[in-house]
């Protein structure tokens, strides 16, 4: 069943059209806008959002942990999962993102979906992943909803980890002004060299996805378009927090710390060798911007594998830097 909200959008578009049929005399118009189509009010001020993408032609979820205050304005930091587009774990089921930002004034959202997808706007639909134009929906069409609905400030920041790592930058490259703030946890940002390429590939095929779909064959020019190594210099300005690992097994590798073997057999089979990638790359972005002098904080941590007891504490460890450009 729709929503009110649903079925009122519906009808001022219905009324759009039979204006237009009458003869009315030709406008620019903007692009229909996004909106909630349901709403669900969960334990410890969690809200569960389905919003419309008119871009996707979907619902698509939305967690939303609201501000200590919620009757007070407040800013938004925007948490976007991994490969797996919070399916296979995602902030909520695999952090304490709840209890740590339950005093803080600021809401928090958390979209779910885009598995595979570098959270781009693909050129083609996939067989697989199908229509993916999840950046016009996370720029464009989302925050409007939220700021709306949850007193928002107009003062964003964004982070991600692994595959969404790499798409808090093209999204910030996307939208530039739209956050004041971005963080990148174990992600590799260059995306259009022979190694770039092909972790693209991998990580897109590792959901059944076709790359070319996104940005074309290997020698087509979207791949350098989308690669922020190329364009950091457009980064100025921006609060930039970036953290990897090096895939030698650290504090949150162990038996006691993980409690699952299956999950411990797999970070250190699997998640080791993940993290070495992304240390080269998170190095090579070290280097790229101190070569531009752009300020970054860079935590390279001297363990770690690829799991999330290390993007917890990344998170943590970030916050104050999102908090203060949030606050400018």
């Amino acid at each position: 069943m729709m929503s009110g909200r649903a079925v009122c959008a519906r009808i001022v578009a219905a009324i759009a059209l039979a204006v237009a049929a009458l003869g009315a005399a030709p406008a620019a118009t903007a692009a229909p806008a996004a909106w909630i189509d349901d709403l669900r009010h969960e334990p410890d001020r969690t809200i569960d959002v389905g919003v419309y993408s008119p871009a996707m032609d979907i619902v698509t979820r939305v967690r939303v942990l609201r501000a200590a205050d919620p009757k007070a304005p407040a800013p938004t930091l925007y948490l976007l999962n991994g490969v797996g587009g919070g399916s296979d774990g995602n902030w909520l089921d695999r952090t304490d993102v709840v209890e740590f930002f339950k005093d803080k004034q600021v809401n928090v959202v958390i979209p779910f979906g885009g598995a595979g997808s570098y959270f781009a706007d693909w050129r083609a639909d996939d067989p697989v992943l199908g229509k993916q134009r999840w950046t016009t929906f996370l720029t464009k069409e989302l925050p409007p909803v939220i700021d709306a609905e949850f007193g928002g400030n107009g003062a964003n920041a964004i982070a991600g980890l692994s595959m969404a790592g790499t798409s808090v930058f093209q999204l910030a490259l996307a939208e530039p002004g739209l956050y004041r703030a971005i963080g990148s946890y174990s992600g590799c940002v260059r995306t259009s060299d022979p190694r770039g390429q092909a972790i693209v590939r991998t990580v897109v095929g590792s959901r059944l996805g076709n790359a070319a779909n996104m940005w074309g064959p290997p020698t087509d020019p979207a791949w350098s378009a989308n690669d922020p190594y190329l364009h950091a210099e457009a980064l100025r300005g921006t609060e930039v927090y970036i953290s990897s690992g090096t895939g030698i097994p650290g504090p949150f590798d162990t038996i006691d710390a993980q409690g699952d073997p299956m999950q411990l057999t797999y970070q250190l089979l699997f998640g080791a060798s993940l993290e070495a990638v992304t240390n080269l790359c998170t190095h090579q972005l070290r280097d790229r911007l101190q070569s531009l002098g752009i300020p970054a904080t860079v935590d390279l941590r001297p363990t770690g594998t690829h799991s999330w007891g290390y993007w917890e504490e990344d998170l943590h460890k970030s916050w104050p830097v999102f908090e203060a450009a949030l606050a400018r």
